[in-house]
């Protein structure tokens, strides 16, 4: 069965940086499905030989109503990335979804650990205000990592959660000289493998490339269940 398709208008951009912008977009033809925080929709990028299909996760939370945020890189020969940039207060572009496994659809009912790099923030923004969206005693941390500080998306309205709700601990981790992933690694493993034994945590992991599924794996054979490690690799 073919999927509904939905168009929207884009009504406001926001640039973070040279190579870093959000598209707030607002449907105009049926109504933005109810969506889990985590899911993405996929935009119909149409080039001059061939129409590109690409996944962009949803950065808004589903209680914020519309306009919802994508949010993406300019990435080096990437055409589809291109055609994004080039987008202008006005224009329309079609999609389908909302989709996804990598999801939290309730408050956690256990300590919590979320950990992201750049781009990949996306999905943890939602899920992070879903985790915190109700009254509990447990802990939720979300280690942010970035080569340079302003490579830190949303990093004040973090700051603010970090001082309004007592349980959240926000730690930003500027990487400078090392590996990003490698920096990762030790500080989850000093702190969660090596640092106690207590092995009832959820882990909720974005980011690019393999470093993510290394991150999985040292917590997997730490001992930690399969389920309890959500992950996702762009």
């Amino acid at each position: 069965m073919e999927r509904p398709a939905y168009r929207a208008r884009v009504e406001r951009i926001l640039e973070h940086s040279a190579d870093t912008r959000s598209l707030f977009l607002r449907t105009v033809t049926g109504r933005m499905p109810f969506y889990s925080p985590g899911m993405f929709i996929s935009v119909k990028i149409p080039l001059p030989e061939e129409l590109r299909i690409r996944p962009y996760t949803i950065a808004t939370s589903p209680e914020d109503g519309e306009p919802f945020e994508l949010i993406f890189n300019l990435v080096p020969n990437g055409r589809g990335a291109a055609w994004m940039f080039e987008r202008k207060v006005g224009d329309l572009l079609d999609f389908t979804g909302p989709f996804g496994a990598f999801t939290l659809e309730r408050a956690p009912d256990r300590e919590t650990v979320f950990i992201a790099e750049g781009t990949a923030v996306a999905p943890i923004r939602p899920m992070l205000r879903r985790a915190l969206s109700q009254p509990c005693s447990h802990s939720v941390h979300f280690i942010y990592a970035a080569a340079k500080p302003e490579r830190l998306l949303y990093r004040a309205e973090f700051e603010s959660l970090a001082v309004t709700n007592s349980r959240f601990r926000f730690e930003p981790l500027i990487v400078q000289g090392k590996e990003l992933y490698e920096s990762l690694s030790d500080e989850v493993a000093r702190r969660w493998v090596h640092g106690d034994g207590e092995r009832r945590r959820d882990f909720f992991l974005c980011g690019i490339g393999s470093g993510v599924l290394k991150l999985r794996d040292l917590l997997r054979g730490a001992g930690y269940e399969r389920r309890a490690i959500h992950y996702e690799r762009w």
